[in-house]
């Protein structure tokens, strides 16, 4: 997940502006129960927390208040709540992506695997139209064949480390004294030339390590789920105003020739310490460096993928209490020897990448699409368990369980798993323009004989009244698709939704929240039921919100997320939860079901000229 990196993905899609809706209408809904008139969040209580009615007033003083009878469950999702607590495949699923395939770096073999097996397990579950949506060119594949780490002398010990992906590997195992570099700027820097050729080169940031006294594992409060409820439009929130100042651009600057430098130079191995993370956790080691020339335009940048790119120089990074401890020995004056052995494997046999895609068909709406979605794509210092390979068992579990339990949309309900979603949402974003545009602004000749689709002068002097601006022309499918639903924070349960400013929708899922409120779930009881006007960050409905679309993201606890597995080499099975998983599927396979029902389809949000 991109999560708070999200900044340059939110650049590179300025292109996309929202659009007005006409289905201002709320949608029609199931009867439910009598719905609360604001947000009650709460951090899952039980049914006895918070009694439905008040006791009698006829029972004697003396006599304990009768515990109240929970509220029955509407039927459908009942149905959704038996299936998925009795009949579950979720963790089956979960396993077989993460044990089975491991790592899913966008554009491997692994990744492929993960496509082809999900294609061919939701048509064995029933789903229609399964297929994969190619996408791209992206590049090369990238696998990782063998790896070792050591220190030999002056005393011997195994290091913890990773290669960076897409780094090249070894012509055969190095062995060489490690070379600490210590350059801040380019005159300091040019005293290491013609001393690096094939040496094994500790260039990383020496990170000091505390003790942490907050526990890694968190559930959100109820203060924090009230500050949810409460948050503000973000629409009105003033522009963050985020330049780098000069400081920072000249140490980008400084650290792209050192870069370069480094490939120049012949450097054997490069070694850095991890970005983040302790106690064993090595966070953010994801792509290998390109040594591009400091002159090179941003547009003709591209990642270690792309065949065309500079060669970088082989490159791993270690543990901080690792690498901490190699430094501080060259310091003392000891000579440290490393024993490297890197094997990787690149794969040039089809560039493309994929996204993975079936439906359920609907019926009387099924020229309608509800989608729902995460990314299958990971990190490769782990099995990608809760980023995202969680996301997507939920996301498969749910339409398995629509499917398994007769549930008939009238929408036709289309899930997706994407992938290049780490590199910036390259799957959904393609599968947006592809799908649901926008498409050139015609010729004046096409305006002449009325394109389709073109917004008319009236509507465009009727928005421009309202302080909007006139919309892009889109796709027919940008009108049928009535809403994206994405998961992608983690093993966390569900606890309510974003709205991303579209405050017509919380009257609407109000009361699709409302049976949610105490849901029972193996031995635990869950709450979902908080809406925040405010924006998710970073992942793929991201592709849908820019379009003016309806694509949301779900509110989820945090759990370990941020503290140790997002991006770090713990993210694997044994760190999710399967009861807060199965609580996740019925909560989307509720909200989907709901979407595919209605008479009407979700508002949108009314389009908004960029800010000057």
């Amino acid at each position: 997940m991109l999560r708070r990196q999200a900044a340059a993905t939110l650049l590179a899609l300025a292109l996309f502006a929202p659009q007005a809706s006409a289905a201002a209408a709320l949608p029609g809904t199931p009867a439910r129960p009598q719905q609360p008139a604001a947000p009650a969040p709460q951090a899952a209580p039980t049914p006895q927390a918070t009694p439905a009615s008040p006791a009698p007033q006829s029972a004697p003083a003396a006599q304990a208040t009768p515990t109240p009878r929970p509220t029955p469950l509407p039927e459908a999702l009942e149905k959704i709540r038996d299936e998925a607590v009795n009949r579950s495949q979720l963790m089956q699923t979960l396993s077989y992506l993460t044990d089975v395939i491991g790592p899913r770096l966008t554009g491997s073999p692994a990744m492929k695997r993960a496509n082809n097996w999900t294609r061919d397990k939701l048509t064995e579950w029933g789903l229609e139209n399964a297929r994969l949506e190619p996408w791209g060119p992206f590049g090369r594949g990238w696998t990782l064949r063998r790896f070792s780490a050591e220190v030999t002398a002056p005393q011997a010990f195994p290091l913890l480390a990773y290669p960076r992906a897409w780094s090249p590997g070894l012509d055969a195992p190095l062995q060489s004294e490690v070379l600490l570099l210590e350059a801040d700027n380019d005159e300091q820097l040019q005293k290491y030339r013609g001393q690096l050729r094939g040496r094994i080169v500790l260039a990383g940031a020496v990170r000091e390590l505390r003790p942490r006294f907050e526990p890694p594992a968190t559930r959100l409060t109820d203060k924090q789920l009230l500050d949810f409820a409460n948050a503000p439009d973000p629409a009105l929130a003033p522009p963050r105003q985020q330049q780098p100042t000069p400081e920072q651009i000249e140490r980008f600057r400084f650290n792209e020739r050192r870069t370069r430098f480094f490939a120049d130079e012949g450097v054997g191995l490069l070694v850095v310490s991890s970005p983040a993370g302790d106690g064993g956790m090595l966070q953010f080691v994801q792509a290998a460096v390109v040594p591009y020339a400091p002159d090179t335009p941003p547009a003709q940048r591209t990642g270690p993928w792309d065949p065309k790119a500079p060669k970088p120089v082989p490159q791993i990074a270690l543990s901080n209490d690792h690498y901490n401890r190699l430094v501080r020995m060259v310091r003392q004056g000891e000579r440290p020897v490393m024993s490297v052995n890197l094997q990787v494997e690149f794969d040039d046999s089809d560039p493309s990448g994929y996204n993975t895609v079936a439906e359920i068909p609907g019926t009387d709406l099924k020229d309608e699409v509800v989608m729902l979605g995460a990314h299958m794509d990971s990190w490769h210092t782990a099995t990608g368990a809760t980023d995202n390979a969680a996301g997507v068992s939920v996301m498969m579990e749910a339409v398995r369980i629509l499917k398994a339990a007769g549930l008939r949309p009238r929408r036709t309900v289309r899930v997706a798993l994407w992938s290049g979603e780490e590199q910036g949402l390259l799957g959904s974003r393609h599968y947006v323009r592809e799908h649901f545009g926008p498409v050139a602004t015609p010729t004046p000749a096409q305006a002449a004989v009325g394109a389709a689709g073109a917004a008319t002068p009236a509507t465009n002097a009727a928005q421009g009244a309202q302080g909007t601006a006139p919309a892009p022309r889109f796709k027919p499918g940008h009108e049928k698709l009535n809403v994206y639903y994405n998961l992608d924070s983690g093993t966390g349960a569900v606890r309510g939704i974003y709205l991303q400013g579209n405050e017509a929708l919380r009257p609407i899922f109000r009361q699709w929240l409302t049976p949610l409120a105490d849901l029972k779930v193996g031995q635990n009881t869950y709450s979902a039921q908080t809406i925040t006007l405010a924006n998710a960050g970073g992942s793929d409905f991201l592709a849908f919100d820019a379009l003016g679309l309806v694509g949301l993201d779900f509110l989820q606890d945090e759990i370990e997320y941020d503290t140790r597995t997002w991006h770090s080499n713990q993210d694997n099975y044994d760190r999710v939860i399967p009861e807060d998983l199965r609580q996740a599927a019925i909560v989307v396979a509720w909200f989907v079901y709901n979407s595919a029902i209605a008479d009407q389809k979700l508002p949108r949000k009314p389009f908004r000229a960029p800010r000057p």
